[in-house]
This record gives structure tokens, sequence and C-alpha cells, in this order.
């Protein structure tokens, strides 16, 4: 019987395990796949996760980058080299997650990777979760299952509040010039931008859109951005997923159970900023968990209300400035990317050091003329 069971070890369940062990709690994390794998994801990590942690992150980082180049059909560029205390850093996801796992277990979490889940069962006061290695029971589970998992609809989380994205990634080698310069492209795309992202040995190149609208046919956009880069992404393995945007305050909890991660659709609905706010749910959801089991009989309830208002209130402001801007990108690029502050607001933001809350405000007045009377 383990104090708790985390299903997913991506950076929610991982972050979970480490600060449920550190605290005593027996914790058992169970993953689909053989770690380390890999994972489609741009890879941009804020640097405010560090003082979540005790530990340095240096292993698990590619590059840092701390300059930001914008462009509207790959032409108007705007660079800007952004003033931040530590750069974004640039991570590959099977090495990034794998190494957050790897600091659980060295707590005491137990793994059990290449370990799919069949389905959950409430008995008594605890879960039976049932895999395809046998059952194993505990007294609390954490869902970290991610956009497509099962764990939140079989805890009954039929209706979740969220906005499915859509996005396309490739990895592609590549001798990169500038490794500390992060791009994004907003004209080729309807609804949302292009991203390439540095890594120590070549480029991670993406395309989502972020508020719906008609199809469009990423290949070939990721394709005619990829070349602008003198690299071909037709040779390279393309990964289409879906991203769990916030679109909404909701209930994470249930009976012994929390939502944490893109189960719980915490990612930023402006930037699809995904690893910062899932890494900060599992947090709280590791402390919500240590209180619940040391008798505190709402500490679960507290956990809604902790993400709802500490990442959910921001999250509001980042909807609304991102219905105004993927509506109106030549606008929006004319009147905040190629503002003299543009760069640096999104570099901030990115990193940590600015909340949509300090500046939406502003920035909706001069996308929307009369916004805010």
């Amino acid at each position: 019987m383990y104090d708790c069971i985390i299903v997913g070890a991506g950076p929610s369940g991982g972050t979970a395990a480490y600060h449920l062990s550190k605290r005593g709690r027996s914790v058992l994390v169970l993953e689909k796949e053989s770690l380390p794998r890999y994972k489609p994801c741009g890879g941009g990590v804020s640097p405010a996760i560090a003082q979540w942690f005790d530990f340095d992150f240096s292993p698990a980082i590619s590059v840092k980058v701390d300059s930001l180049r914008f462009t509207w059909n790959l032409e108007d560029p705007v660079e800007a080299k952004i003033a931040i205390k530590e750069p974004i850093w640039m991570v590959r996801r099977d090495v990034f997650d794998h190494f957050l796992v790897k600091q659980a277990q060295q707590q005491g979490a137990k793994l059990q990777d290449n370990t799919e889940v069949t389905g959950i069962e409430f008995k008594a006061d605890s879960w039976q979760v049932n895999t395809a290695n046998g059952p194993v029971t505990g007294r609390y589970l954490i869902a970290a299952d991610g956009a497509k998992g099962s764990i939140a609809k079989w805890l009954g989380f039929k209706d979740r509040k969220r906005h499915l994205a859509g996005a396309l990634e490739a990895e592609v080698p590549a001798n990169v010039e500038n490794k500390s310069m992060a791009h994004f492209e907003f004209g080729l795309v309807k609804n949302g931008y292009i991203w390439n992202f540095p890594k120590a040995e070549g480029y991670s190149i993406g395309v989502g859109t972020f508020i719906g609208g008609a199809p469009q046919d990423f290949k070939k956009i990721l394709d005619e951005y990829a070349q602008s880069f003198n690299v071909d992404v037709k040779t390279c393995k393309q990964y289409g997923h879906p991203i769990s945007l916030w679109n909404g305050n909701q209930k994470l909890h249930s009976q012994n159970a929390v939502l944490v991660g893109e189960a719980a659709c915490v990612v930023d609905p402006m930037t699809a900023e995904g690893i910062r706010p899932s890494i900060f749910s599992g947090l709280l959801a590791a402390s919500a968990i240590n209180e619940a089991l040391a008798g505190d009989i709402n500490a679960l309830e507290e956990y809604t209300n902790a993400i709802n208002e500490q990442w959910g209130t921001d999250m509001a402001w980042a909807q609304k400035l991102a219905n105004a801007f993927y509506r109106f990108p030549k606008i929006g690029y004319n009147l905040g990317v190629k503002r003299p502050s543009g760069a640096q607001i999104m570099g901030k933001i990115l990193c940590g050091e600015l909340r949509y809350g300090d500046v939406a405000g502003g920035a909706l007045k001069r996308l929307i003329p009369g916004f805010g009377g």
C-alpha cells in the first residue's frame, strides 16, 4: 500500500513524486513508456522553476536562450536580447523528464515504467490501480498522464474545461549558428505561431494553433518555415499532438485524487507554455496530498482553489490576450511585438519574471480600441 500512486512521469508527475518522497511519503510512479522516452515539445523551460527544488538542473539543460527573434511571414524581423536574471532553459524532454524522476527515486520514490494503466477502482479508503503488470494500491492518486490520458475520465471528469489545441513538431539535427536565440513566426499560420528553439545538436521546430479555426496544412507550413533555416523537416519524424490549454477555473480534485499537468489543462493559452505550470501543479499537489495524509480533510479542495487562484487568475488574462492577438495577428504584431518593450515583456513572461496581469490590460487597450472603458 503506497501513500500515493502517480500515473505519468512527465514534469508534473516527477515533481509531485520528488516532493512527496522528500516528505517521507511512499510513492509509486507508473509510466506506460520506457524511460527515457521521446516527447514532442519545444522544450522551453522558465528558470523560475529552480526556486521549487533544492538541486541543480544543469545536467538536464541543453542550451540557454537570452535572445528572441520574431518574424511576420518570414519578414519584418524583430530581434532583442532580453534583460532577464537567468536565460530561458531549452531542454530535451526525454532527458529532462527522466532527470526529474531520477531525483524523486533518490528520495525513495519507486518507478515502474513500461507499465500501462488499464483501469482504476476506489475500494474502502484507497485506490486500486490496475495495470498490464498487475494491480497496485495507494491511498491517494495523482493523474499526471497528459492531454490524452484516461485517468481524468475514469475519475469522473467527463467535461473538463479545456481548449484542445493542435501542434506538429519535428526535431531536426543541424549545426545551430546561434544557440542563444529562440525564433517565433506569426504570419505563416492562422490563430497561432511557429517556433524554432535551439538545442545543443539541432532545432526543435513546431507549429500550433491556439484558438481553433479552419484546418490548416501544418506539414506544408512547417516545411516552408524550416527551409528558411536551410533545414529539411521532411527527412525527420514529425509528431502531431493535442495541447490541453487552460479554459477557465474548474474542480481538479475528486475522492482521494487530483489532476495535475495537462490532465488539469494548465497550459498557457497565449504561449502554450506547459512545463512550468505542470511543475507548479505537481508542487501544489504534493503539498495537498501530504496534508491530506496528515489528516486535513479539506486539503484536496484547497489544491483546486490554489491552482484556480494562483494560476487561473493570470491565465484568464492570457486567454483574453490570446483571443485578441490571434484573431488580429497583424495588428498584434505591429502594436505588440514591434514595440520596443514588446520582446522584453514576452521574454520576462516566458521566464516567469512578469505575469500577464501586470501587462495585459495595457496590451488589450492597444489591440482593441475602447477595451476597459
